[in-house]
């Protein structure tokens, strides 16, 4: 060609069709992404397919993530004053979920949840080198929404809401931690005379988990109407929290219990490896048997959720 397309790296846009005298490799749902541009030549026209760049994905992440853990815990921490309750605390995260979704899962696959993207990675949807930085812009994006709210806590509140028992803002924070034994909502309600242990915590956050990440696989792919797929994510996660709360204060996103913990004390950090250990062997069951049972279509790039827009670039003359 006469034309250097070198220029045409950065533009975003479908790879729809390939000249007969072109051969172009098959791509299927486990197309790894991002993955390099893609350039193909049609006749006398060069599409290229470019993900967004490492960057905007993991903004996309940590504001997701930040969003999530807002919203969600906000609920959770003053839903004595505001009589949400779990429903409400699970319809929270499950609308925050969806919202974030619709707005970044074109530009990072809307994942917010290091299980997630662990199951993303294992069926070749993220690449593994983008594995750790996605998981640290949700480890960050959490945490950060998890400070604001704690400093929003007025020094007298917690004492009022434990009705003159005394009780310090990182007591009153500790409500919205994961946790079992002691530390279990079941706990608490019963004053320590009956728990859910460590068994029951760790089989629902495997189970729920290894539920929520083959939900978000295939109604992501490239087979299903992903248009929905915000809210079928979003009401499953909603539903499983409301499974999963009462057992152990309902995580099924290490991120968001991360973030928890973090100002919540000894207690809920002692506990925390749970809350990763659980979800990622969730994660993987479930990315294993989307892997062996569901079948790939052969004719798409996977973009994990992307919007997919068609774009004729420069007429390039040979």
């Amino acid at each position: 060609m006469s034309k250097d397309t070198s220029d045409l790296s950065s533009t975003t846009g479908r790879v729809t069709a390939a000249s007969p005298d072109v051969p172009t490799p098959p791509v299927s749902d486990a197309t790894p992404v991002p993955a390099a541009d893609v350039l193909v030549v049609t006749g006398d026209v060069v599409l290229v397919a470019a993900p967004p760049a490492l960057l905007a994905r993991l903004g996309a992440e940590a504001i997701g993530s930040f969003v999530l853990v807002l919203v969600g815990l906000g609920v959770a921490l003053y839903t004595t004053l505001s009589g949400a309750g779990t429903l409400g605390v699970a319809l929270a995260f499950g609308l925050a979920l969806t919202a974030g979704m619709l707005a970044f899962g074109h530009v990072s696959g809307g994942h917010f949840n290091p299980a997630i993207s662990l199951g993303s990675a294992i069926v070749g949807r993220l690449t593994w080198r983008d594995l750790v930085p996605y998981w640290l812009a949700q480890l960050v994006g959490a945490a950060l929404a998890a400070a604001a709210l704690y400093l929003t806590i007025p020094t007298a509140l917690p004492t009022l809401v434990a009705s003159g028992t005394e009780t310090t803002t990182q007591q009153f924070f500790a409500s919205t931690a994961s946790g079992f034994d002691a530390h279990s909502p079941l706990s608490l309600l019963s004053t320590g005379q009956v728990t859910f242990g460590l068994l029951p915590a760790l089989l629902i956050e495997v189970i729920a988990v290894a539920v929520l990440v083959g939900i978000f696989l295939a109604v992501t792919s490239h087979r299903a109407q992903r248009s929905l797929a915000p809210f079928a994510v979003g009401f499953s996660y909603a539903v499983l929290l409301l499974v999963a709360a009462p057992i152990s204060n309902g995580a099924l996103n290490p991120a968001r219990a991360s973030a928890a913990a973090l100002f919540s004390g000894s207690g809920a950090l002692g506990q925390l490896w749970v809350f990763w250990v659980a979800p990622l062997v969730g994660a993987l069951i479930a990315g294993l048997a989307y892997r062996a049972f569901a079948s790939e279509p052969t004719d798409d790039l996977a973009d994990d959720f992307a919007d997919e827009d068609e774009v004729e670039l420069d007429q390039v003359t040979a």
